[in-house]
Formats: C-alpha cells, structure tokens, sequence
C-alpha cells in the first residue's frame, strides 16, 4: 500500500487511519507548494493532481477522501472504522461527506484559495471572510451532533477522521471551536494514530 499525502493537507485524515489499521504502507509526501501534484510522476498515478492517493498492492490507484476510508473500512474490517448498524454507516457517510463537501471545499477552500473565487484582488478578504462564516457554521452543525458523544457517530469511525482535519485546519488558522468539537480534536489528538501520523508529517 502506498499513501500519497501533503503535510497537513487533508490527506491527513486518511494518513491517520492506515495508522489505525496496523498494517505496513508507504507514506509518499507530495509538495504541493513547489506543484509536484501537477508534475508527471504524480499525474502518472492520479490526473486529478490531488491527494489523498492510496495505490494498493496490485497497483489500483484510489482517489477522493470519502472512496478512500469507505474502501479501507470495507477490506479491513477488523479495525472496526465503520459500524455494522447500517443507520450508524449513513450517518458516518453522512458526517464525512458534510466535512468534506460543505466545510473544506466550501469554507476551506475559500480561506486557503481565495483567488479561486473572485479575478478581483480586492475581494479576496470578503472570499475569505465568507470562508470563515460557513466555516464556523459547520462546526456549530456539527457540534449539536456531537453531543453526548465521544466520537462522530459514538464509535470511532471513519467520519472522525474527516471531522479530524478540518477541526486540525481551524485550530491552525485560528477559528474557535465550539466545545463538544473541540472536545473532539483534544480526543483526536491523543489517540497513538494521530501522533504517529503527525509525527510522520512533521507537524507534532
């Protein structure tokens, strides 16, 4: 299994649960900054020119965060990421999808990327104060979710991991977390996987 991942990219999230399966992989940091995800030998593997990418040992190339952890779950099942209770499954999917779609690529993208949504320089504060609101929208959604609850859906599953990166982004960029999320991060950030895994990205 090889993982081709950013530092502190979402990536992160998936670098965390091959740290959670156990099982032998090779990480691959891909610097986006220097646009190595635009370069041929990245290209080659995945034309989106995005990671996470997970090439699996009979070389199938796998794209985009939710495919990923839904197949990792899937093939290992006793990692237990992903419940047998099929209402707990949607809500997982559900949960990972609203942190992938709606808080990075809508909130995320606009604070890191903001020249991606306007021609106009001068407007670049407002993308990224727009960035900020739905942001911080999206934590208070799925801060009410959390409640009562040690993880997204109680068990640990893969929508941790999603719900992991972007709590580790607003930390990083300086949006307050509400409690039950940030109650969640501190969770996160003790659990052995995410410390290797920030450990191996150079951000502990």
């Amino acid at each position: 299994m090889k993982l081709f991942y950013a530092p502190g990219a979402c990536s992160i999230g998936i670098h965390v649960l091959l740290e959670e399966l156990g099982k032998p992989y090779d990480g691959v940091a891909v610097n986006l900054r220097e646009g190595a995800h635009f370069k041929p030998e990245f290209t080659s593997v995945n034309p989106k020119s995005k990671v996470p990418t997970v090439v699996d040992d009979e070389g199938t190339v796998r794209t985009e965060f939710p495919a990923i952890a839904y197949w990792l779950a899937r093939t290992n099942p006793f990692a237990n990421l992903l419940p047998d209770n099929i209402d707990l499954q949607a809500r997982a999917l559900e949960l990972m999808d609203y942190c992938v779609a709606t808080i990075h690529m809508q909130g995320f993208a606009r604070i890191f990327r903001a020249p991606n949504f306007t021609p106009t320089a001068s407007d670049e504060a407002a993308v990224k104060a727009r960035g900020t609101e739905i942001a911080e929208k999206g934590f208070a959604t799925l801060d009410a979710a959390l409640a009562g609850k040690d993880y997204a859906i109680g068990p640990f599953s893969i929508a941790d991991a999603a719900l992991f990166y972007v709590e580790f982004w607003a930390k990083r960029v300086g949006i307050a977390l509400p409690s039950n999320c940030a109650a969640h991060l501190e969770r996160m950030l003790a659990r052995p996987s995410v410390q290797r895994t920030l450990k191996a990205e150079g951000l502990a």
